[in-house]
């Protein structure tokens, strides 16, 4: 079996494949300080209450925007799972070709998503990340990771907004039952996601017109795109295992080319 691990500034997400069937996945926060062992006890504790026997896993892929926490995590891995994992960069063979003009500071996890928006669309594809930041890349009809936008994430943008108004509480960030708000809380739901919904019609459409791949494909992943992907006809596919199948993908091709 395969463990996937999608290390955000957020969380760390996880997925385990048998060939190419996501067994199961699950989460833990980033941000919080760990040693080697702690990292290894929780994710075998992880897999044996999901009923998966960690020795079972015979390999594992990263692709990681934290570098403060690899050394951690890696060793981890090793010790625990008793592998070496595969670390996705830049430099990758991923089959997907960074042509933007600073190639190397180009996030893992955009490149990862990359492969994955690509394998589905077939050709010209804008896969949309709904994180800690919201990031728009564009994919172009031979394989090419041609450009991208990067603004704040929703949730990021509403801690912003409550963090800096003492008036303003924290909130669930959901769709309110209308725009016309007539209180606070619904108030500030509506300009957090409507004008998330506002921002990718837009963004979309203007990476279409000066891109002119007009019949692009667009795939929404990253926890509040679902909310996003529901009100827009700008997005074609909403999903939330894009980045884990992407991982499981340059694994794939890693595998057959060594």
């Amino acid at each position: 079996m395969l463990l996937t691990i999608d290390v955000g500034n957020t969380n760390i997400t996880m997925g385990v494949f048998r060939e190419t069937e996501l067994l199961g996945m699950f989460r833990m926060t980033t941000k919080r300080p760990r040693t080697s062992d702690e990292y290894g006890f929780t994710i075998c504790g992880i897999l044996e209450h999901r009923s998966i026997d960690p020795k079972k896993i015979q390999a594992v892929i990263i692709a990681s925007v934290v570098p403060d926490i690899m050394h951690s995590l890696t060793s981890a891995v090793i010790k625990y799972l008793d592998t070496v994992p595969l670390i996705v960069s830049s430099e990758s063979d991923t089959g997907i070709r960074v042509i933007t003009d600073n190639p190397s500071r180009t996030g893992p996890d955009r490149i990862v998503n990359a492969v994955a928006g690509y394998a589905i669309a077939k050709g010209p594809a804008i896969v949309i990340d709904f994180g800690t930041a919201t990031t728009y890349d564009l994919i172009g009809p031979e394989s090419t990771l041609e450009a991208c936008i990067i603004s704040p994430g929703i949730e990021t943008a509403g801690r912003s907004l409550w963090g800096g108004a003492a008036m303003l509480p924290a909130i669930q960030i959901k769709k309110p039952d209308s725009i016309l708000a007539r209180e606070t809380v619904s108030g500030m739901q509506g300009g957090l996601v409507f004008g998330a919904i506002g921002q990718t019609e837009y963004i979309v459409k203007k990476m279409k017109e000066e891109s002119g791949y007009h019949n692009v494909y667009v795939i929404a992943t990253g926890g509040l795109g679902k909310i996003i992907a529901k009100e827009t006809d700008c997005i074609d596919l909403y999903d939330p295992q894009l980045t884990l199948n992407g991982l499981r993908l340059i694994y794939e091709r890693m595998r057959e080319n060594q």
